[in-house]
């Protein structure tokens, strides 16, 4: 069936306009005069009639979702009255397989309501809907009403007004003006049938049946046809997410690029893993843009090629062993040195104190021979089982994969999972106390998350530090689309500590050896404009090299159609100085629908 994420997590009805949205019923409804669908709407976010039972509320029906645990139907009054604020239609949830079908006249009575995907603690928009309803057929066969078209003339660029300071920042009380902000244009819609035509694709079909499309296809878009997400205030307002009320069988498998050609229309619905979403009955046509895996090119003798690679819970269980090895030997070009992230323990997900992972990695490295790459070797500390967060049982860490015939791993005994390297000194240069090590593994920084994996290698005689991480991810953070208007984003608070911690490391290298050979790298979780990764380069000691792209070509990752950055590979300035230094950000997941990680690897290449 379609998205199996149409979940109802705590369902909610409010008595009047608040801020949290907390649960209040009114225990004894009032009963109302019939009303009209835009009476039930009204001009904020929050119905005024929440919570009161309304009574043969007349509409035609437009959209019938019968799967999930938000079963129910879309009715529309094709009456509209002349406030461009007030929504003409909205959700009836049953709960049980609706009867009704498209096309029907109805009187629908009952309850409405204020559900909040997600719950409230999410911090997402309301849902306003009618529920437990008496519904009666009226007619059948009737017109539906004309879809209301999406398009870049109609969504305004300024994507939300600021929240009411005197409701903790919410959105919901303030009357609605569509015709100057996205959120509150896609707000004056909710529940009514809308289309977009001949849209371009921004979000891959993922495995939930769902896709992103722009109505906006100037916006901040890219050379491949995403739309980049390149600051906090460029949310890209003509970003929409589609999915099916029709078989999942039939939802096109897109790419981002491609265009659905023609009409794509149905009820404009909002949801906990996207915000505004168009579940259509009508799909337009997929037109594929052909967009193509990308390679880069091959370091040179005196180029030391270091790459990130976030390969996504691999464990001796999956599948994809022979692709990820294509990869890093075919697009990748084989680098140096690599950092792992994500590599999981000998079993998996199966939580049984299991922490090794020399399966995991012995299979990964047998595959790139078999693909034609390097015989690689590899560097890892176990952690303590489940004290790093990820999947449970998994026990994800970080690994060094190198090609012997190229670097030398200097290996210095001690390192453990509760062992924090140093930096010492000999002859002048600065050296780890052991190698691998791992940086604080018992700092509050780094609490349920992965602990940064620092390593000392040589090239052609010069020594090169790298320190491979993954930060605390954004799980937590509310949405673009939230009710708070700016967004919380509370899961930062970790990554700066994090962020502060490691550079304080690459700082004790740079004080003990000024022109040391530095580099951080890794599944960073954040963007390169964020304050996280300000905190990490610090005074110069470290500088992002992503920032070295064009703006439109700064991403690793694909999220609800905003093209952005989480993996990051950053440098201290001797390697900053080298004007034969390039990055590459090789697009071969993100961007597509069959990906075998939501990541994209980057690679650096540079002369030491």
């Amino acid at each position: 069936m379609p998205s199996k994420r149409t979940a109802r997590i705590g369902a909610l009805t409010v008595a009047a306009v608040c801020s949290t949205l907390s649960a209040v019923v009114l225990t004894t409804p009032a009963h109302a005069d019939t009303v009209h669908i835009h009476d039930i709407q009204g001009t904020t976010r929050i119905s005024p009639l929440a919570g009161r039972q309304v009574t043969d509320v007349a509409g035609i029906v437009t959209g019938v979702r019968t799967y999930g645990s938000s079963r129910g139907f879309w009715i529309q009054d094709p009456n509209a009255d002349d406030n461009p604020a007030t929504s003409e239609g909205v959700f009836v949830f049953t709960s049980s397989r609706p009867t009704v079908s498209v096309g029907d006249s109805v009187l629908v009575t009952g309850t409405v309501s204020e559900y909040v995907p997600g719950g409230s603690s999410s911090g997402n928009q309301s849902l306003t809907e009618i529920t437990k309803p008496t519904v009666t057929v009226v007619s059948s066969g009737n017109a539906v009403p004309a879809a209301a078209a999406v398009a870049a003339g109609s969504v305004p660029d300024d994507y939300s007004p600021a929240g009411d300071a005197a409701a903790n920042g919410s959105v919901n009380g303030l009357a609605l003006e569509p015709a100057a902000y996205a959120l509150d244009y896609y707000e004056s819609l909710e529940g009514m049938n809308v289309q977009v035509s001949d849209t371009r694709v921004v979000g891959a079909t993922d495995p939930y049946t769902e896709l992103w499309v722009t109505v906006k296809p100037r916006e901040h878009a890219n050379r491949r046809g995403g739309t980049v997400y390149g600051s906090y205030t460029s949310q890209n307002t003509g970003r929409l997410q589609i999915q099916s009320l029709g078989s999942t069988a039939a939802f096109p498998a897109a790419n981002v690029g491609d265009t659905l050609e023609g009409t794509t229309a149905g009820p404009l619905d909002y949801n906990q893993f996207g915000g505004y979403t168009l579940v259509a009955n009508e799909i337009g046509t997929l037109k594929s843009a052909g967009l193509e895996r990308e390679t880069t090119h091959k370091q040179s003798r005196g180029e030391l090629a270091v790459a990130t690679y976030n390969v996504e819970n691999l464990d001796p269980a999956d599948a994809t062993f022979e692709e990820h090895a294509a990869a890093i030997v075919n697009n990748l070009r084989s680098p140096d040195i690599v950092s792992l992230e994500e590599i999981q323990d000998n079993n998996g997900a199966v939580n049984d104190g299991t922490v090794a992972a020399d399966r995991t990695m012995q299979k990964l490295i047998d595959a790139i021979v078999a693909a034609g790459g390097p015989a690689y070797d590899w560097r890892s500390i176990d952690p303590v089982d489940l004290a790093d967060g990820g999947e449970p049982g998994g026990n994800i860490r970080q690994v060094f994969l190198f090609n012997p015939e190229r670097v030398s791993f200097t290996d210095r005994t001690g390192g453990d999972a509760a062992t924090a390297v140093g930096v010492g000194k000999a002859h002048g240069k600065a050296r780890l106390t052991v190698s691998p090590g791992r940086i604080d593994p018992s700092g509050t920084a780094w609490t349920n998350s992965r602990k940064p994996l620092a390593g000392e290698f040589v090239f052609r005689g010069e020594t090169v530090f790298v320190i491979a991480n993954h930060f605390s991810s954004k799980g937590g953070d509310q949405g673009l689309t939230s009710q708070y208007q700016p967004p919380t984003r509370g899961s930062e608070t970790q990554r700066h500590l994090q962020a502060a911690a490691v550079n304080a490391f690459v700082k004790e290298i740079l004080e003990t050896q000024r022109n040391a050979n530095v580099v951080t790298l890794g599944d960073i979780n954040d963007f390169e404009f964020s304050d996280t990764t300000k905190i990490l380069e610090g005074d110069g000691e470290l500088w992002s090299a992503i920032k070295s792209l064009p703006k439109s070509e700064r991403y690793t990752y694909d999220y609800q159609g905003n093209s952005q950055v989480l993996d990051q590979i950053l440098v201290s300035p001797s390697i900053r100085r080298d004007c034969d230094l390039t990055y590459d950000s090789v697009h071969i997941n993100a961007e597509f629908n069959d990906q075998i990680s939501d990541h994209d690897p980057q690679v650096l290449r540079f002369r030491p």
